[in-house]
């Protein structure tokens, strides 16, 4: 078994520990789309108490990935309910998930096709 398929196993078994409800289909096109971030340990992970990191989630992945237009309140209402969803005292709020659950919460699991 490869690095890859590794982390996607890794992920998978920390959604069902977490109880989130995303597809194992979602989990591996996610985490495929990150690419190498998922091997560094400070890139596969989101702090959300680190306001900059969440300022670059919105830019990069919500406006320029998934192309949402929405108001900014609109998205960091939606990341904040992520980061609630993964739990504050949860240290692996791993990205592959993040990003995950952000994709099913604007129903844009289709940018994963």
């Amino acid at each position: 078994m490869g690095k890859r398929e590794e982390k996607i196993g890794q992920y998978t078994a920390e959604a069902k520990k977490l109880g989130l409800s995303l597809s194992n289909d979602l989990i591996e096109k996610v985490t495929v789309g990150l690419g190498p971030s998922i091997y560094k340990k400070d890139s596969e992970t989101i702090a959300c108490s680190q306001a900059s990191e969440l300022e670059t989630v919105k830019k990069n992945f919500l406006q320029k990935k998934l192309g949402l237009t929405d108001d900014d309140a609109t998205l960091d209402a939606a990341i904040k309910k992520v980061c609630a969803t993964m739990g504050s005292s949860n240290r692996n709020k791993y990205r592959a998930l993040f990003y995950a659950l952000l994709a099913k919460e604007f129903k844009k699991e289709s940018v994963y096709a």
